[in-house]
């Protein structure tokens, strides 16, 4: 079995009963949103945010140089060649966090799987094709990555799932087309998404932090809902 990941875990109050795990983008790590908790948690809520680190690996894109990667990056964004196995190991990887906030006591349903830019694309990867309800999936600045499988590998349980997905208009590193693209992808196959663009870079902005905390507690809210 792969072993877990490191991860670094704020607990925003006692016996957490929700759990957001994180995940950051390439070449960052775990600390890179350590403290967004503290403005987009509702108040009083009790929940545990996990932040990986993903991998250690050498990026292609960048000379082969070792950094934390969820997968290789081949080319650039318009490229359709992709890691898919490199995307899949960071999905067993992701289930493994899963299954052990499961084992702390935190259900599937109380779970959010939250990431900005390759851990955004982790975050849908992933959601849409774990077997159980969860809480909800927030992708920000990204992509769907293995695009062309998803009709076929999405879980029945997480059909609708609340999605939240939001991109900067101006990123030159992953174009909002691209981002656009996978939204509508998602509209296709019948998933509800709420879209939210920005006038930054690929970046995080004051009113995206502030949609992000409205839908996190209507998130949380609707949690223990069969």
């Amino acid at each position: 079995m792969t072993a877990l990941l490191e991860t670094l875990e704020i607990e925003t109050a006692p016996s957490p009963r929700a759990a957001v795990i994180w995940m950051h983008g390439l070449g960052a790590d775990g600390h890179d949103f350590a403290g967004i908790e503290r403005e987009v948690t509702p108040p009083g809520a009790a929940v545990r945010y996990v932040y990986p680190h993903a991998p250690m690996m050498p990026v292609t894109i960048n000379n082969g140089y070792v950094m934390r990667a969820w997968y290789d990056v081949f080319g650039v964004a318009g490229e359709r060649r992709e890691d898919e196995a490199g995307v899949r190991a960071s999905q067993e990887r992701v289930e493994q966090l899963i299954a052990r906030e499961k084992a702390r006591g935190v259900p599937a349903r109380a779970i959010v799987l939250a990431g900005f830019s390759q851990g955004g694309a982790m975050a849908l990867h992933t959601g849409l094709r774990h077997p159980e309800r969860l809480a909800g999936v927030m992708a920000l600045s990204c992509f769907l990555p293995v695009a062309r499988s998803v009709a076929t590998e999405a879980s029945a349980a997480n059909r609708d799932v609340p999605l939240f997905m939001a991109h900067g208009i101006a990123d030159d590193l992953i174009p909002v087309a691209r981002a656009r693209a996978a939204r509508d992808t998602l509209l296709g196959l019948g998933y509800e998404v709420e879209w939210h663009e920005y006038p930054m870079a690929h970046s995080l902005c004051p009113q995206e932090i502030e949609d992000i905390a409205a839908w996190l507690q209507r998130t949380l809210e609707r949690k223990e809902t069969p």
